[in-house]
C-alpha cells in the first residue's frame, strides 16, 4: 500500500470513527500551495493546546475545593461543556490521545508524500 493509500485509508477510518468531522475537511480546503503546511500547523497548536487544557484539568480536579468556573471555562475550551466533570475529563483524554496517536501517522504519511512529490519534480 502506498503512503497516499494508507493515508486515505487512515483519514477514512478516523471520519468513520468520529475522530474527524466537516470541520476537518474545511480545515483541508484551506490548505494550499501558498501554505503547504496549514493542516500539520493546526494540528501541532491543537495538539500542544490540548495537552495544557488536559493538565490544567487535572490540576484543578484534584483540588480539595474543585473551581467548576475553571473547570468549565477550559472544558469549553477542549469541546463543549460538560456536567460529568471528572468522568467527563478522562473520556476526553483517552480519545485526545487516541486522536493525537493518529494525527501523528497522518502528518507522517503526508509529509513521505510530500517528499516523493518533491523528488518526483526533480
Amino acid at each position: 500500500m502506498t503512503p497516499a493509500e494508507e493515508l486515505n485509508s487512515l483519514m477514512h477510518w478516523m471520519f468513520s470513527e468520529g475522530l474527524l468531522d466537516q470541520q476537518f475537511q474545511q480545515l483541508q480546503m484551506l490548505q494550499d500551495a501558498s501554505n503547504p503546511n496549514f493542516v500539520a500547523e493546526v494540528i501541532t497548536l491543537f495538539c500542544k493546546d490540548s495537552e495544557i487544557i488536559l493538565a490544567e484539568l487535572t490540576k484543578l480536579l484534584n483540588q480539595p475545593v474543585v473551581d467548576f468556573q475553571k473547570v468549565d471555562a477550559y472544558v469549553h475550551q477542549l469541546k463543549g461543556s460538560s456536567s460529568r466533570c471528572l468522568s467527563a475529563l478522562n473520556v476526553v483524554e483517552c480519545e485526545y490521545f487516541r486522536l493525537k496517536d493518529k494525527l501523528a501517522v497522518m502528518l507522517q504519511l503526508e509529509q513521505t508524500i510530500q517528499a516523493y512529490e518533491n523528488n518526483k519534480q526533480i
